[in-house]
């Protein structure tokens, strides 16, 4: 799993983040959150602004972005809130990261379901191209963490890289995938399994075929 300390409060980090703030865009974003909630419960909305200012470092590092301890108090302030709060929920939830991260976050599953099907040469094929988990690799590109379940048990096994999840996944498909964001290209996100929509049976349904083109009845057949 994911360290989850915050990076040193060092100098150096409060010279390049001390004076961070929202900027106009994202700041009406957060208020748009915070306005979800009633008067005097604006506290809740921690996780959403923390997830903004997560993506606004991105933006301004060119990676999938983290959350400094500076940024952490700055949010605090916002909403009102012990610093100590923020940092509880930061700490808590892994899609916050708590140190600095590549221009791709590569997390890969290795809860039993993907084990199964083969997680371990995803992984494998990751420490290929020069990662290592909990590192980032030395060109800034490649962030690789190992996580636990992300809920695609029926497609496993997976990967979640920055906002997308890539199904289906076999070295080789793992291996377009990569070098597709490497090249600055969009791969497509989901099952890469050709034919496969979601998480449909691959190869068509087994089972009640005759539902398939109307609402077929089977009672009497039982």
């Amino acid at each position: 799993m994911a360290d989850r300390a915050p990076a040193p409060d060092t100098p150096e980090l409060r010279k390049r983040w001390g004076d961070w703030t929202f900027s106009e865009e994202t700041k009406a974003k957060a208020d748009t959150a915070i306005a979800r909630y009633p008067e005097g419960r604006q506290k809740s909305a921690v996780m959403p602004l923390l997830d903004l200012a997560q993506r606004q470092v991105g933006a301004e590092t060119d990676t999938q972005g983290w959350l400094p301890l500076p940024v952490m108090e700055y949010i605090a302030d916002y909403l009102g809130m012990p610093v100590i709060r923020v940092l509880e929920v930061a700490t808590f939830y892994t899609m916050y990261n708590l140190a600095p991260v590549g221009k791709f976050h590569v997390q890969v599953c290795g809860t039993t379901p993907c084990m199964l099907r083969g997680s371990d040469d995803i992984l494998g094929a990751c420490y290929a191209r020069g990662m290592k988990k909990g590192h980032t690799t030395d060109d800034g590109l490649w962030t690789l963490t190992e996580v636990e379940c992300m809920g695609n048990c029926a497609t496993a096994p997976m990967v979640q890289i920055n906002d997308g999840n890539y199904e289906d996944l076999t070295v080789d498909r793992l291996d377009a995938v990569l070098d597709a964001l490497a090249a600055g290209e969009t791969p497509k996100e989901g099952t890469q399994e050709p034919g496969r929509h979601t998480s449909e049976p691959s190869g068509g349904p087994t089972t009640l075929k005759d539902m398939v083109t109307e609402n077929h009845d089977y009672r009497s057949e039982w």
